[in-house]
């Protein structure tokens, strides 16, 4: 008699759907520190004379209070509608992407664990075409979570996240949606693999710890070991991102990297680094929690 055995197959529709699903739950309960943090990252050393004045934003908790205060909760969830454009496109495709890239560069027919730098590889290559395809919605996240309280009878620059679009296209090209590219691509694509490579590290490393199966605490200690390699390394591309996309000052990469390092010290590049891991930190535990479970509705048993 034959034996039949049988094993879970996702397709890549299911892939890109329980992808996308999960990344935009995880923006929406994560975007208020999202928004602190690049209000941190944008706030320049304010100088009057010769003395230099206490920032505007102080710490995560103070921005998101500085924020609530002076602009009301709402103010906390600007940029959500293009952030959920982002994550449906990017959120779908760097994670959607990642096992069926991962198989590619190991071979299909490869046995046993699956080297750490080959799935670094798969996380560089589909944070790179995701984010790539998805650049114009980040760039109008930015820019409206950057607007800050304007003073009476000045009006805003956007209305909202359709009216951005259709403003930056008019006023600076269809080719300005895609400003800050070089620098979106190096962050996403050094988050994305530290992001997906460590979760998936530090799950199979977990997994092999006799007492431990493939359950929830699991999938929280590696979603929060994710967040933290992700914070640590990229950070200061981040930074550079959220300037570049914030103020059209900068000639390029190199020149925002220069004038941040000239203008506000090293630290700078890990200004928002609290915020940073408490929206990174908890966003990977959302998203990965989400995650594991929505795959479960896409998946279908066949027969090997």
């Amino acid at each position: 008699m034959a034996d039949h055995r049988s094993k879970t197959e996702i397709s890549f529709a299911g892939r890109f759907a329980s992808s996308a699903i999960a990344a935009c739950f995880a923006e929406i309960c994560t975007i208020p520190l999202d928004t602190a943090k690049v209000r941190l990252q944008l706030q320049k050393k304010a100088v009057s004379g010769d003395v230099a004045t206490l920032p505007k934003y102080r710490g995560m908790l103070g921005t998101v209070s500085t924020i609530a205060r002076e602009e009301g909760m709402a103010a906390l969830w600007k940029g959500i509608v293009p952030g959920l454009h982002r994550q449906c496109v990017f959120g779908g495709l760097r994670i959607g992407l990642y096992e069926p890239v991962k198989s590619l560069y190991v071979g299909e027919n490869f046995v046993g664990d699956i080297p750490l730098t080959k799935k670094i590889l798969a996380g560089l290559t589909t944070g790179a075409i995701a984010i790539t395809i998805a650049n114009p919605t980040d760039l109008v996240k930015v820019r409206l979570q950057a607007e800050g309280k304007l003073p009476a009878g000045v009006p805003r620059r956007y209305s909202g996240a359709l009216n951005a679009y259709s403003t930056i296209v008019r006023q600076e090209g269809v080719g300005a949606l895609w400003t800050g590219l070089g620098p979106n691509v190096a962050r996403n694509a050094i988050i994305n693999a530290a992001e997906l490579a460590s979760y998936d590290q530090v799950k199979q490393t977990i997994l092999k710890i006799p007492g431990f199966s493939d359950n929830v605490f699991t999938h929280l200690l590696s979603g929060l070991g994710a967040g933290f390699v992700a914070v640590c390394i990229g950070s200061p591309v981040d930074v550079v991102k959220s300037r570049m996309m914030g103020d059209s000052a900068y000639k390029g990469t190199l020149d925002c990297f220069v004038k941040t390092l000239k203008n506000d010290g090293p630290l700078a590049f890990y200004k928002g680094f609290i915020p940073n891991f408490g929206r990174l930190g908890s966003w990977n535990v959302i998203m990965f929690l989400t995650l594991e479970q929505v795959k479960k509705l896409f998946a279908k048993e066949v027969r090997v």
